[in-house]
């Protein structure tokens, strides 16, 4: 096993919604999940019903490193590099690079739960070599 000390740091997260942003793509998102036609595991971890869950906005707060959220839409030319068409997902920037940690699979397991997530999430990190400094 690596040690933390040769790990690579990471330096930012982002979690990329499969979803548009904006009026128009929202729209889209919340009538395609209210008819059972789209979903997206990263958007049931981040929000309620109505808003961002709280655990959530406290877990970020927590890890320590910048959590940035957007949709698929939005990604940087570097993240939509590291996702392609995986989505949703979360990736993690470290040493100028961006790899993906966590799949659509490995969300839906936390089946919305935020706790979950944020356990699955540092599992996910230093299975893919990763630390990230609490």
């Amino acid at each position: 096993m690596t040690s933390d000390l040769s790990r690579a740091t990471v330096t930012a997260l982002v979690g990329v919604y499969d979803a548009d942003g904006g009026l128009a793509g929202e729209l889209r998102y919340v009538v395609g999940h209210l008819l059972g036609r789209l979903e997206c595991a990263l958007c049931d971890i981040t929000h309620g019903p109505l808003r961002r869950k709280q655990d959530f906005d406290e877990l970020r707060e927590r890890l320590g490193v910048p959590f940035d959220l957007v949709h698929r839409n939005e990604r940087s030319p570097e993240v939509e590099a590291a996702t392609g068409d995986a989505l949703p997902c979360v990736v993690a920037v470290h040493d100028g690079a961006v790899t993906s940690v966590m799949g659509r699979a490995e969300l839906a397991k936390c089946d919305g739960d935020v706790a979950r997530f944020g356990t699955a999430l540092l599992v996910a990190i230093v299975a893919h070599g990763l630390s990230i400094g609490q």
